[in-house]
């Protein structure tokens, strides 16, 4: 498969197109990691439990959404 998109083969580099705009046309909330990490600083003095569940939970929602 991989092959064929290096060959030239045009369903090929129309497939990868569709896919690219798929992720493209896909919108992301760049707020909600931001809120996390922020609450997780707002944590850190009173309860460094909660804050690093935070920030896990920011870290979670990056990978998902890239």
């Amino acid at each position: 498969m991989f092959t064929r998109a290096l060959t030239g083969d045009p369903a090929m580099y129309a497939l990868i197109a569709q896919l690219a705009r798929l992720l493209k046309a896909t919108p992301a909330v760049p707020g909600v990691a931001r809120c996390l990490m922020e609450s997780a600083e707002a944590r850190a003095g009173t309860d460094p439990q909660q804050a690093e569940e935070l920030r896990i939970a920011a870290s979670a929602y990056l990978r998902v959404v890239r």
